[in-house]
């Protein structure tokens, strides 16, 4: 019997068409959990650019969030896991990004910043996924923040094997063509799951995932049932156990009665 839902935001519950989460998608949240289903959220958005999920966070069917990729946990206000990468390892990216002029997302506990700001940061992150918070700052600016809990370098898959080969404390997961995602080696969405249902006592055979990006690939594999949404790349779905319609046209729901979760 599935008890927990974990769900991607963008291209999973969030259409990259809309900008919206599906009325359809609303309503079979909300039927999963009248019984008795436990909803997350697993994203690697950090929790300051979670900002297109309101109808769900109005009516209060989110239960918990796994952001940043499974770095930073939350069940209610309690946070339940935080991971941060090694210092040596961010400086690295970030000397890395600056000597290339490539820009880099880095998020910390309470604040993040781009540093070596170049236009297609707004293109992607404002114009695109509409994240209406992305102050710029200096590397140094931004390693006042303390602990870093994930970098988003605009880098080539070139350029991604070759600053990993030099990040032993650190992994990486690509979920679009133009960046990356890096984050101390073990935090992934999978590590997400673990640290949310290990406290609520939970098994992994009674927790259901949806994505549709290659981050969403661990959390896939790892939870009872992963369900790939129709848009998904083909990798993704080669790593689910179903392949569910896409965003827009109902694909959670339909996942969901499948299952009869709902």
């Amino acid at each position: 019997m599935i008890k927990a839902l974990f769900l991607d935001i963008d291209g999973t519950l969030v259409s990259f068409a809309t900008h919206q989460v599906p009325a359809s998608t609303i309503e079979a949240l909300a039927q999963a959990r009248a019984r008795g289903v436990r909803i997350f959220i697993a994203t690697g958005r950090a929790t300051l650019l979670i900002n297109n999920l309101g109808e769900l966070q109005r009516r209060g069917l989110i239960d918990g969030y796994v952001t940043v990729n499974g770095s930073y946990c939350t069940i209610g206000q309690q946070v339940v896991y935080k991971g941060a990468m090694p210092p040596e390892d961010v400086r690295a990216m970030l000397d890395f990004c600056t000597t290339r002029q490539c820009p880099c997302i880095v998020v910390g506990e309470h604040d993040l910043c781009v540093c070596n700001h170049r236009p297609i940061v707004d293109e992607l992150f404002h114009d695109f996924l509409k994240v209406d918070y992305l102050p710029r700052r200096t590397v140094e600016e931004a390693l006042q923040m303390g602990d870093i809990f994930q970098l988003t370098p605009f880098i080539n898959v070139e350029q991604e094997h070759e600053i990993m080969s030099r990040l032993p404390g650190c992994e990486s997961g690509r979920w679009y063509p133009a960046f990356t995602d890096v984050t101390a080696r073990g935090n992934n969405k999978q590590k997400g799951i673990d640290e949310i249902i290990r406290p609520l006592g939970l098994s992994l055979e009674e927790t259901m995932a949806f994505g549709d990006g290659g981050n969403d690939i661990p959390m896939l594999r790892h939870a009872g049932i992963g369900v790939a949404m129709g848009n998904a790349q083909d990798d993704v779905k080669a790593s689910a156990d179903y392949v569910t319609a896409s965003v827009d046209e109902d694909g959670i729901r339909k996942a969901l009665q499948h299952f009869a979760v709902i």
